[in-house]
């Protein structure tokens, strides 16, 4: 089927509002999180109100079906990021969550003081801060690839970083701030050819390119369903199979178990060992949805469709006197941050609201890439499958008015 972005957004509901001052909504703050289609609401109100039930124990209905729905979804994932094997597949809350609970099971244990962590100068506070705080407890040094003025990562150096005291490479896929794309194999080789293992954060890849884990050969990956057109409160922590029995459990609770005495704990296989207490059944079934919808529509259109966006945006963008983009390099990701000129990234956000304008201002959860720059923060805009060129010329032309009102 031929698909057009007009299409598209019929599918996304919210995309008909108008906001308080009556103007259409243009939603540009696609990094923070995705709108969802009617098929995926429809998918969580089915849910609960046609078996909503905990999964794993009843042997009745409609425990049974929510049972079957779930692994459904995980299987589901598995093949969407082209797992290997479904046991790969840990539910979480979160790109945040994922992070730290792989920090926990497998890091901790075995990172001794004078070890070594790396991530890159462009990691969101959630790929940075939990690897920091372990460092410091356990007083090991983490150790960060830096980006030159383009925003690409200084490989040469980063070769130069690992060692035999690095323990694991934390990167991610595509950056939050300047939607620059990691460039992935030659990060990953490097690692293996000195036994590092490898996190890839693609909380910013999975909406907008096809993800394949096998060929990729990451060690773990993490991402949030929310960020993929799906529920909020649901992540996914992919595991190597080959990691997977060495790896202790993050939390303890009910249904990770084999049997229980009160002298000892016998943890069930992944990725059950993996998930403690009652997962989030609604949003795992939820996400399987979105991925259908993803794989309905096709890769084909969302990546050339977003690209061509970006590139559209960039050069609308660029045009702008006083208007400055953070970051050069390409390819790029639906992803561009700027500043105005004396004009305070809060103040342009204020006012591209009234005209029904959404995009993030601020840090962006990248503090340390802003000292980089030298900046406080900036106003950034991101693309989706929905999004079109109509909607990257409204936000020009309303980028002038902010401009003259200003001046």
């Amino acid at each position: 089927m031929k698909w057009d972005v007009h299409k598209i957004r019929e599918d996304f509901p919210i995309l008909k509002l108008k906001n308080p001052h009556g103007n259409p909504l243009i939603y540009l703050d696609n990094a923070a999180t995705t709108q969802k289609p009617w098929q995926v609401i429809k998918c969580i109100e089915d849910f609960y109100t046609g078996y909503n039930a905990n999964i794993h124990r009843g042997g009745y209905w409609p425990a049974t079906q929510a049972t079957s729905s779930f692994e459904k979804a995980r299987k589901k994932v598995a093949e969407f990021i082209h797992a290997d094997s479904e046991k790969s597949i840990i539910f979480t809350a979160g790109t945040t969550d994922s992070i730290n609970k792989l920090l926990i099971a497998y890091l901790d244990p075995m990172l001794n003081e004078n070890d070594e962590v790396v991530i890159s100068e462009m990691e969101h506070h959630s790929n940075l801060i939990p690897w920091q705080q372990i460092c410091i407890r356990k007083g090991a040094k983490l150790r960060w690839i830096p980006i030159n003025s383009h925003g690409e990562l200084e490989l040469e150096i980063y070769y130069g970083l690992l060692n035999e005291k690095t323990k694991i490479v934390s990167v991610s896929a595509v950056s939050n701030t300047l939607g620059n794309i990691t460039d992935l194999e030659k990060i990953i080789n490097a690692a293996h050819q000195k036994n590092i293992p490898v996190l890839v954060d693609a909380a910013q890849s999975v909406p907008h390119y096809e993800t394949d884990v096998h060929s990729m050969d990451c060690d773990f990956l993490a991402f949030s369903a929310h960020k993929v057109y799906g529920p909020t409160g649901l992540g996914i922590l992919y595991i190597k199979e080959d990691h997977l029995d060495r790896i202790s459990p993050a939390q303890y609770g009910g249904g990770a178990i084999k049997n229980v005495s009160f002298e000892e704990t016998i943890f069930a296989e992944a990725p059950a060992k993996f998930e403690a207490g009652t997962p989030n059944i609604s949003g795992a079934i939820a996400l399987a949805s979105a991925l259908d919808y993803v794989e309905n529509i096709g890769w084909d259109y969302i990546t050339n469709h977003n690209l061509e966006l970006a590139n559209y945006a960039f050069e609308a963008l660029s045009g702008i006197n006083s208007l400055q983009i953070l970051g050069d390099f390409k390819p790029r990701a639906p992803v561009l941050s700027f500043n105005l000129e004396g004009i305070h990234p809060h103040d342009v956000a204020g006012l591209l609201a009234e005209d029904g304008i959404a995009i993030r201002a601020g840090h962006h959860c990248t503090q340390p890439l802003m000292d980089i720059f030298k900046i406080h923060g900036t106003c950034r805009v991101s693309f989706a499958m929905y999004n079109t060129k109509d909607e990257v010329d409204k936000l020009k032309s309303s980028l002038k008015e902010v401009i003259k009102f200003f001046r």
